[in-house]
């Protein structure tokens, strides 16, 4: 599968119930667990303060996300999309980096604590 950079805004349009909403977030949550599960999700982040989010996502191609994955989300017919494909760089830290903070402790560090 391709990896795509996607930029998700939700716009709900004007007069929609209050509870139609409630239950299409409610909805959105289980999905994303779903797509994560399957291979499809990989990141999400909101950035602070704002409604959107910003996530790394899976697919076959362009086409096949937009239709069979984020098109599967319940706030997909409310959302804007900005899809960029993306590939690894060569100077990507890759599967070692670990957010500060969260430095695990290595053999030879137990063998002595």
């Amino acid at each position: 599968m391709k990896e795509f950079l996607v930029e998700l805004t939700t716009t709900v349009p004007e007069g929609i119930d209050p509870a139609e909403v409630s239950r299409r977030r409610a909805d959105e949550a289980v999905r994303a667990k779903e797509l994560a599960s399957a291979g499809h999700l990989v990141r999400l982040w909101r950035p602070v303060g704002e409604l959107r989010s910003i996530g790394v996502w899976r697919a076959d191609d362009e086409a096949d996300l937009r239709t069979k994955v984020l098109g599967t989300l319940p706030l997909w017919p409310w959302m804007t999309a900005a899809v960029t494909a993306v590939q690894p760089h060569p100077n990507d830290p890759g599967v070692g980096w670990r957010p500060c903070g969260s430095e695990e402790k290595t053999d030879e560090q137990h063998s002595s604590a």
